[in-house]
């Protein structure tokens, strides 16, 4: 425990004011992967046509866009945000490892979508290391314990 608590106060003293507004970014941009996913239902329907465990697709669709919008959302305020980091991380370990890895570095055929999920995997995995910095929900209620 120890370890951790060094850990994290070093990456908190260490921790650049420009890298805040990264992860604002990244959060807004998991929260638009979320509403695009639920938007594009005629491929997840073909998706569980097409497999004999549709109730198993259906709820791993619900937790998908679940952890999306609201994953990203307090990834983007920077409310809980290791929290919500580990909801995300075994969506894009998915993706890059399973869904997008047939399709190659760098393919045309595939718009990119390898190489924005390995980009917002090691994302992921800088904010989980830096926790989610001074412009933030948690150093202001840090800072403002009795407000």
């Amino acid at each position: 425990m120890e370890t951790t608590n060094r850990l994290e106060h070093w990456a908190d003293t260490h921790h650049p004011n420009w890298l805040d507004f990264i992860r604002i970014a990244l959060g807004i941009f998991i929260m638009y992967k979320g509403v695009l996913f639920i938007s594009n239902t005629s491929a997840l329907l073909n998706i569980m046509k097409n497999s004999d465990l549709q109730f198993v697709n259906l709820a791993l669709a619900h937790y998908v866009a679940f952890a999306h919008l609201v994953g990203g959302f307090l990834i983007a305020l920077g409310l809980k945000t290791r929290f919500a980091i580990l909801f995300q991380l075994p969506i894009l370990i998915g993706a890059v490892f399973f869904v997008n890895i047939d399709q190659g570095f760098l393919s045309v055929s595939n718009n990119l979508e390898f190489e924005l999920s390995l980009i917002v995997l090691v994302l992921l995995l800088v904010f989980l290391f830096y926790g989610s910095g001074k412009v933030s929900m948690d150093n202001w209620w840090k800072n403002h314990p009795n407000w």
